[in-house]
């Protein structure tokens, strides 16, 4: 069952074009506490692992320069080393695991108060991310007296009450609320909806969320981030679904409702993004479910899918199927569903 749900949002135009935004208080959905389908690799993590830092010195430059050779060490900033990621680790993992090595090398080098913040923050926490920057972001209260920038390295200085200061393994960091409201004024809006789905799956308080937005009224980034958070939907269980689901939004069309349960001959199924009036969904495929290992054998995973999907399809389902690949052109993806719903529209 979900919990009570609590609106989020004001009603205001705050989209680029200047559309009335359709659901300026929509509810936001907390996770479900069963049912979800298992085997999900995209689902929250845990908060991040934190690497430990070989810092460079003088006497231990012949032994970091043979480890640095022999790929037992890699340099995450000047000066500081860490073991690499395991063979296979995808691409997305290595940039996660590259900014948390970072922030934990940067940890031990800032001298005033600080706190991981942003995309950084969301990383630490353990929250989704889409198209994460190769770079760590801090809050600090004042502006130091910084002489040299360091690449990669974005300070912002700003107010930070004690509410939205936190802390994980040892790293100060901004709470989960304040991480939310901070990516969502300053990523893109599909980067930011991503971190939100989560962080609401992750259960972030919506009440203190607000009160977040309310303390920053009027600043750089406020209203998009009002109607973005209009839209964050716990219900979400993977960053490319929930990706689909603000192309789908922003894109005017229909709003979905995440995790249908669909009933067909062979049981019931959940739907990742579903219309029903016209009976079509949306199923986003991340393709590490037929990669084998923990997921099991990939063929006897392609029968199960295949099985489900011809039971969908005989209980009147149109089911588009969508891959990372397809997200690289939102405007054709987007004709595919419009398509689809214009076809179910005139039946």
């Amino acid at each position: 069952p979900l919990a009570d749900p609590t609106a989020l949002g004001q009603s205001e135009p705050m989209s680029a074009d200047g559309r009335e935004v359709e659901h300026a208080r929509r509810t936001v959905s907390r996770p479900r506490s069963a049912g979800r389908p298992p085997g999900r690799a995209d689902d929250v993590r845990a908060p991040a692992t934190l690497p430990s830092v070989v810092r460079f010195s003088a006497e231990r430059r012949a032994e970091i320069a043979a480890a640095v050779r022999s790929g037992t060490l890699v340099r995450v900033r000047q000066g500081d080393y860490v073991t690499p990621p395991p063979p296979a680790a995808s691409p997305a993992q290595r940039r996660r695991d590259a900014v948390v090595a970072r922030a934990v090398a940067l940890a031990g080098r800032l001298t005033t108060d600080y706190w991981f913040s942003h995309s950084t923050a969301a990383v630490l926490h353990g929250l989704w991310t889409w198209r994460l920057a190769d770079e760590v972001h801090v809050t600090q209260l004042c502006n130091p007296s910084v002489r040299r920038t360091d690449p990669g390295f974005r300070r912002h200085w700003t107010a930070l009450p004690e509410r939205d200061r936190a802390e994980l393994g040892g790293l100060p960091v901004t709470s989960l609320e304040r991480t939310i409201v901070d990516c969502a004024r300053s990523l893109s809006a599909t980067s930011g909806i991503v971190v939100a789905d989560s962080g609401f799956r992750a259960g972030a308080d919506v009440r203190r969320v607000e009160e977040v937005l309310e303390a920053a009224a009027g600043g750089r980034g406020v209203r998009r981030a009002r109607r973005l958070l209009a839209e964050a939907d716990a219900r979400s269980e993977s960053p490319g679904e929930s990706v689909v689901r603000w192309l789908v939004v922003d894109g005017g069309l229909p709003h979905p409702e995440p995790n249908h349960t669909a009933t067909t001959w062979r049981g019931t199924y959940r739907l990742d993004l579903a219309w029903t009036t016209f009976r079509v969904a949306v199923e986003f495929d991340g393709a590490v479910k037929y990669s084998g290992g923990e997921y099991g054998d990939p063929r006897g995973r392609l029968l199960a899918e295949k099985a489900r999907h011809d039971a969908l399809v005989e209980a009147g389902w149109l089911v588009l199927r969508v891959t990372w690949d397809d997200l690289s052109d939102p405007d054709l993806l987007l004709g595919r569903i419009r398509a689809a719903l214009a076809r179910r529209a005139a039946r």
